[in-house]
């Protein structure tokens, strides 16, 4: 989960001097939140971790995850 996705969301899609897209800001959000994308990472390992063995539930990467996240988040700006 990211802390004020929305405000971040917002602040890489100002900093982007191509067109905003999913790849796009992927890519920023990367490099400019490192803690962010570092904190869903560690999340998801110990979410993995903490599974009792033949208990499956999904948990989408954080690639795909955040990715999800950042097309929702376009989708609602109605570029």
């Amino acid at each position: 989960m990211i802390n004020n996705k929305e405000e971040k969301f917002q602040s890489i899609f100002n900093n982007l001097k191509e067109k905003p897209n999913e790849i796009n800001m992927f890519g920023a959000f990367l490099k400019m939140y490192p803690e962010d994308w570092k904190q869903l990472k560690i999340n998801f390992s110990k979410f993995n971790r903490s599974k009792q063995f033949g208990k499956t539930i999904p948990l989408p990467k954080p690639e795909s995850s955040l990715k999800k996240e950042i097309r929702v988040w376009l989708k609602n700006q109605k570029i």
